[in-house]
């Protein structure tokens, strides 16, 4: 299943701006806006997946998964 987040995107002295209004702390800086929109979806991917490997260890050993939909 893809998920989709909202990228704010801006232009600021020559330099694409971006970040995901759904994870604090995804965000990125790059010449072009196609660069940025690359380095975004990376970035956005690396901190879900950190996020998750954070959450199932801080789980400990027994633990349930469940689906939440909003």
């Amino acid at each position: 299943m893809r998920r989709e987040f909202t990228a704010v995107i801006t232009k600021d002295n020559g330099w694409w701006l971006g970040w995901i209004e759904e994870i604090p702390g995804v965000n990125c800086q790059e010449d072009s806006y196609d660069e940025l929109k690359k380095t975004l979806e990376i970035t956005l991917k690396e901190a879900l997946e950190f996020n998750r490997q954070d959450a199932l260890a801080s789980a400990g050993e027994s633990y349930r998964e469940e689906k939440i939909a909003v």
